[in-house]
């Protein structure tokens, strides 16, 4: 199989964690899935391709039937609950938030608690008690009440932590949110990828969003998956073993 010359500094990377007899954890999370799309076609046919499971934040008040009916189709899925409705409550002085304390805590509490018999009842089999909350960001009261709502663990971006919860979070995100808001450059998250290989024994997780990828993220990944799928120095992991 042939590399990307940009991909050579993650094959070396990945190298030095096979010598070591360490290999590189990596997860993946999806955000935003709600129905059967072309583009969740095309993520579910790339990670079928190098079999690399996928954890997808589904958003329970706009998803339904048709894609717990599609999603049964695939394997190595993994289904978590992205919020609510991905509603922001919180002003435009702020940055966006639906699970902040903006509005009475019950109501959101009282959301989180049918989100997640939702997307447990539609999605039986492939369901994770994991939550995904939308802008990655969550207040502290709010993460102090999943655990009693049934949740075992959490996901955000970044290296945040919890004593409450415990956290499998996400460190690469594909896209450029702040610039272009299209996908960023394969030797910028090349280069974030041979860091965080270098400097953390956690597992890395890789962030995407099938519904806005350009070529440019179709492509990368595409790479990422070649490079890693079936390298001694690499390991994809479902979430569910990541999971205490």
């Amino acid at each position: 199989m042939t590399h990307h010359r940009s991909m050579k500094p993650l094959l070396d990377a990945l190298n030095d964690r096979q010598e070591a007899g360490s290999p590189v954890q990596f997860w993946l999370r999806d955000d935003d899935a709600i129905e059967p799309t072309m583009p969740l076609d095309n993520l579910l046919t790339l990670i079928d391709r190098f079999s690399i499971p996928v954890t997808l934040a589904v958003i329970p008040a706009r998803s339904g039937e048709a894609l717990a009916t599609r999603l049964r189709k695939a394997d190595n899925i993994a289904v978590a609950v992205h919020g609510w409705s991905h509603q922001n409550h919180a002003p435009a002085t702020e940055k966006k938030q639906e699970l902040g304390l903006h509005r009475p805590i019950e109501e959101t509490v009282a959301e989180l608690t049918r989100g997640y018999a939702d997307i447990l009842q539609r999605h039986a089999s492939q369901f994770v008690p994991l939550m995904v909350p939308p802008w990655n960001r969550i207040d502290a009261a709010i993460v102090d009440t999943l655990h009693d709502i049934g949740f075992r663990g959490l996901s955000t971006f970044g290296d945040q932590a919890s004593m409450a919860i415990p956290m499998i979070n996400t460190h690469i995100d594909v896209i450029d949110w702040k610039g272009s808001r299209g996908g960023r450059t394969t030797a910028e998250l090349v280069d974030e990828l041979v860091n965080l290989i270098s400097s953390t024994r956690t597992p890395i997780g890789v962030l995407t969003h099938h519904l806005v990828h350009d070529k440019q993220v179709w492509d990368f990944l595409e790479q990422l998956f070649a490079a890693t799928s079936s390298h001694a120095g690499a390991k994809w992991v479902r979430i569910n073993d990541l999971l205490p």
